[in-house]
Order: structure tokens, then sequence, then C-alpha cells
């Protein structure tokens, strides 16, 4: 379910920093310094039913990637809305220049994710796509 977030709260991307000196900044419109950065704030933005910046920040090349940005939006927003996001533990992160890796491990309501994340920089960084991996 959304988590209702003040920007005192801790964040939701497990930094132990309060919402508003961590992602809140991108989810309002910073542009993340590295992919690793881009990723927490992806999570948070699922926590937080952030839908535009979900949007914003995935690549046009993405296989989920609609055009039909209504439908996209609702298909998102049913997925934040019926998922609890109880914590983010990041495995690995190759950084590079245009390119850039995260592996993560997602808990959620419906279960655990573990995904290994690849991002694409051009202008800013955007989320290219992701396999799931095994546990």
């Amino acid at each position: 379910m959304k988590q209702k977030i003040s920007p005192n709260s801790p964040c939701p991307c497990g930094s132990r920093v309060k919402y508003k000196k961590c992602c809140q900044k991108y989810h309002k419109g910073a542009f993340a310094e590295n992919a690793l950065i881009l990723m927490k704030s992806r999570y948070s933005a699922y926590a937080t039913a952030n839908i535009d910046y979900i949007i914003k920040t995935t690549a046009k090349d993405n296989p989920q990637y609609n055009t039909n940005i209504k439908e996209w939006r609702e298909s998102i927003s049913q997925f934040c809305n019926s998922t609890t996001f109880d914590g983010l533990e990041i495995v690995e992160f190759i950084d590079g220049e245009k390119e850039a890796v995260v592996e993560f491990i997602a808990k959620l309501s419906g279960g655990v994710m573990r995904e290994r994340s690849r991002f694409i920089k051009d202008e800013r960084w955007l989320y290219l796509d992701g396999k799931w991996e095994d546990e």
C-alpha cells in the first residue's frame, strides 16, 4: 500500500536519512548523480506512488515503456497501491560513464524481488531494463 510519507520521515530507500534530505529532491526534479542514486530514488518513488517520477526516469528503450501514458500510469498506480515496500538492499553497483548496473533485493509485501538493473546516461540517468535473478 502507498506509504504516507512526510518530509521528516525516514526515506523509503533505506538510507536512514530524512526523506527531504534524500530522495525527495530527485522526486522534485534534481538529476541523480549516478545510477545507484537513481535506482534508490525510483524505489522510493514506487513506495510513495510517485508515478510521474517513475515514468520520467524510464528510458524509451525499456521493454515496459508504454506510449499510452494513461494505461501505463494506471498499471504503475495499481502496483504501488497494492504493494507494501518493506526494504531495499543493494547487492552490487557497477558504475560507468554512460552505462551502469545495480543489483538489488527489494522486500515487498508480495515477496522478495532480486533484480539486476541496467541504466544508461544521456543527459541524465535513466532505467533501461532489468533481469530478475533467482535467489
